[in-house]
């Protein structure tokens, strides 16, 4: 094809009715035929990503107006003068109508079809991570943290599918999901943004996420009703050594290989078409400047080809906050050289001043820009916004329709744990009159958290007033007549996301006076990212404080645990008949709550993490050997054991299950075997139930101390009363695998124990082998 000819059939892909259906996609050839066409300001310009606010009628760059509208000089700069091709995020941190949706990017793509040289059409990318959160309306789900404790991977599977739909259905074609960070250090203020602590379980999470966000066909082309994933970040985020967000880590080459690259390897092998960078600093060097990453490993060893787009402002935070680069033209240059794509800016145009000049001196290849362009082309085509931009609302019948909200509800549903039920006092009797007290007892922020409607998650207020807090989904079981409230602790909503304010404790104790049962709502208050930094993992004093005063009423308590992350609980665990862990669970948490204490559906949630006990002993389930060493000889009790309030993994049922009967179809086996192995699970309860089955592995003696036990598969199966199921799993010679001091994934001969509950079963592998470099 000429390229006159393919300049007519942009054009006229451009000027299609939004509502026809993707059709037109071009070749790599054609793909590349426009890139020679571009001038370096075009393909700088493509590489450039602003947020919405700069562009909008209002005080600044960082202030819109109200009601929100584009102030059309300042499009014209950034889209024709500067020729810019991504823009993100919503105005004045606050969600958004659909019809608003549409009509402000309608607007830009407007431009981009009508006002550029080559007709390119912008790549418009959001935060839609449970649920397309900046839209009014849309379907909320579980945080990841609560898809990732269903143990049910096509819940999450559904989730993203629905997402994307409705993100989509927004307007809006690339969405900042999911993370695959791993959550193994409870003081991270992003735990909850994550599936948990194992690899293993991020990576099949993960994968479904990406399947779900993308669609089938996503190697080739995604369709109108899927978006394209961006996994985040990039990489070891969320273990830096203080566990405070944007802070150096230390990891060991052996961690990056078998903790960290895992979920991204599954991710980008599912199809996953972007990913986004680690603002933080690995070793020393911030990782938006760390060529060996993101080009070396994650474009040449990993094999990803699709975008590459960097986190907030963090090509400016190479010079200004990390120290690296002596000017802001230089964090440029380390930057894109590194292998990033696209910067988020998001606020100036610097970074295409910096760039222009920067390919002009020789200082960065035309070479490694054109592949940058290449990448940002193929995903925008891909989506087929070369043939319509923005599909009409009419396109999207189910959003935010009763279908999409019951999976939502179930989401929830088997996510929530339960965590102690001392002699059976859950399920509640509705005839039991109860106090619903704390801080989190009457608030939808706190249920939907973070990246809710806003970036914080201190409007959700304003935009879910339909939906019920779990004081007004208690009272919707029992009646008002059987529920008294009285917070005794609340947020100061106001003011710092953790501080407490109105705290009247008395009045609460006084109030429990005339209940059968307390109930107990405590955690956190929404954050995300710095802003959730704490000093102390420990729940909070007045909380603390509340617990206990009602502890000394004598009368049983239900605590209710909402909060992103494992709030140190060990000083008034004691206290409590039964705790229930609802993670943050969204707009139907708090139905689903109700209906699992009051016995109408059954608990099935799993902890993705292990619960600390102390602020000084935070561990993993994975953890070594002489990790947990109390005696030595006899003669000293260290407090080197194991301790922790809850394993990964745990979660209690109305119903008991029961194992045994664990089979391996042979004892020894060769690495080209396949190691099948079974299990007799059997429900002794007298209600139906769903069990996550757990396999685990544990190398009894290896070359490099090894892990006492790693997860390799699970399954989530439902049991009635009185039934057994035996459930099947096959693993792999690779599944036994560990780095070595060499950095290659190896098989070693010997024993390996395989653990399922309370069920071992010992078998021989003959050989070592090298299995991947």
């Amino acid at each position: 094809m000429s390229h006159c000819k393919l300049y007519i059939f942009i054009l006229i892909a451009l000027v299609c009715n939004f509502s026809k259906s993707q059709t037109v996609t071009y070749s790599n050839a054609e793909i590349r035929s426009l890139i020679e066409k571009m001038t370096i300001e075009e393909k700088v310009g493509q590489m450039a990503q602003i947020t919405l606010d700069v562009i909008t009628k209002g005080k600044n760059e960082m202030e819109s107006d109200e009601p929100l509208a584009l102030d059309p000089a300042l499009v014209k700069k950034a889209i024709v003068d500067y020729k810019i091709g991504s823009v993100l995020n919503t105005a004045n941190n606050r969600a958004r109508t659909r019809d608003k949706w549409h009509e402000v990017i309608g607007q830009l793509q407007q431009v981009a079809k009508e006002d550029t040289r080559l007709k390119i059409p912008i790549l418009y990318g959001i935060d839609a991570i449970h649920g397309t959160t900046y839209t009014a309306g849309a379907t909320f789900f579980p945080q990841q943290i609560g898809l990732a404790a269903t143990w049910n991977p096509e819940i999450a599977k559904t989730a993203a599918e629905i997402t994307a739909y409705e993100t989509r259905a927004s307007g809006i074609p690339w969405n900042f999901s999911p993370v695959l960070d791993l959550g193994r250090d409870p003081r991270f203020p992003r735990i909850w943004e994550s599936f948990g602590e194992d690899p293993y379980l991020a990576s099949v999470f993960g994968e479904q996420m990406v399947m779900g966000y993308e669609g089938n066909n996503s190697s080739t082309a995604i369709d109108q009703f899927h978006v394209s994933s961006c996994l985040k970040h990039f990489l070891g985020y969320s273990v830096p050594t203080n566990g405070k967000d944007r802070t150096p880590a230390i990891i060991s080459n052996i961690q990056l290989e078998e903790l960290h690259i895992p979920p991204f390897q599954k991710a980008i092998d599912a199809g996953a078409s972007s990913i986004m960078i680690n603002s933080g600093i690995i070793n020393g060097v911030p990782v938006h400047a760390n060529k060996e990453l993101i080009t070396d490993l994650l474009k040449e060893r990993l094999n990803f080809k699709g975008l590459v787009v960097t986190d907030w402002k963090d090509i400016e935070n190479l010079h200004e906050r990390d120290k690296v680069a002596a000017t802001m033209k230089e964090a440029v240059m380390m930057s894109v050289n590194a292998g990033v794509d696209m910067s988020m800016i998001p606020y100036n145009f610097d970074f295409c001043k910096h760039l222009v000049e920067l390919v002009n001196e020789g200082k960065v290849e035309m070479s490694r820009i054109d592949d940058a362009v290449e990448r940002i082309l193929k995903l925008k085509n891909k989506l087929g916004l070369f043939d319509v931009s923005l599909f009409a609302k009419a396109e999207y019948p189910k959003f935010a329709s009763t279908e999409f909200q019951e999976k939502a509800f179930q989401a929830s549903l088997e996510s929530i744990t339960l965590l102690k039920n001392e002699n059976a006092i859950l399920p509640l009797s509705k005839s039991k009159k109860v106090l619903v007290a704390g801080p989190n007892s009457n608030s939808m922020r706190t249920l939907n958290g973070g990246w809710s409607y806003s970036w914080q998650g201190e409007k959700v207020e304003e935009f879910a007033q339909g939906y019920n807090t779990i004081l007004e989904a208690i009272t919707n079981q029992l009646g008002a007549d059987n529920v008294i409230h009285k917070e005794g602790v609340s947020y100061d909503h106001e003011g710092k996301y953790w501080e407490e304010k109105d705290i009247d404790i008395n009045a609460a104790v006084k109030a429990s006076q005339t209940v059968d049962v307390i109930i107990l709502c405590l955690g956190e208050n929404s954050y995300t990212e710095k802003p959730g930094d704490l000093h102390d993992l420990e729940i909070s004093q007045n909380q603390i404080d509340l617990a206990k005063a009602l502890a000394k009423t004598g009368k049983p308590m239900v605590l209710v645990l909402n909060e992103g992350r494992p709030r140190l609980i060990g000083e008034i665990e004691p206290h409590m008949s039964a705790i229930i862990q609802t993670y943050l669970p969204g707009n139907y948490g708090a139905d689903a709550l109700a209906t699992l204490l009051y016995g109408e559906a059954n608990f099935s949630g799993k902890l993705p993490y292990t619960y600390p006990l102390y602020s000084n002993s935070l561990v993993n389930y994975n953890y070594k050997p002489s990790e947990s060493q109390n005696k030595m000889d006899g003669v000293y009790d260290y407090e080197s054991d194991f301790a922790i309030q809850y394993p990964f993994g745990y979660g209690l049922s109305y119903t008991t299950f029961e194992y045994s009967d664990l089979r391996t179809d042979k004892n020894d086996y060769d690495l080209n075997d396949e190691i099948k192995v079974s299990i007799k699970v059997t429900n002794t309860g007298n209600r139906v139930g769903k069990e996550v089955v757990q396999l685990y592995t544990s190398d009894l003696y290896a070359s490099i101390t090894p892990d006492t036990k790693r997860l390799k598969r699970f399954k989530k199966v439902e049991i009635k009363p009185g039934e057994s199921q035996r459930v099947e799993f096959i693993l792999k010679a690779e599944d036994l695998a560990f780095v070595n001091q060499n950095l290659k994934w190896t098989v070693e001969q010997g024993d390996f124990e395989i653990l399922i509950s309370d069920q071992s079963k010992t078998i021989n592998l003959s050989k070592t082998e090298i299995i991947t470099n």
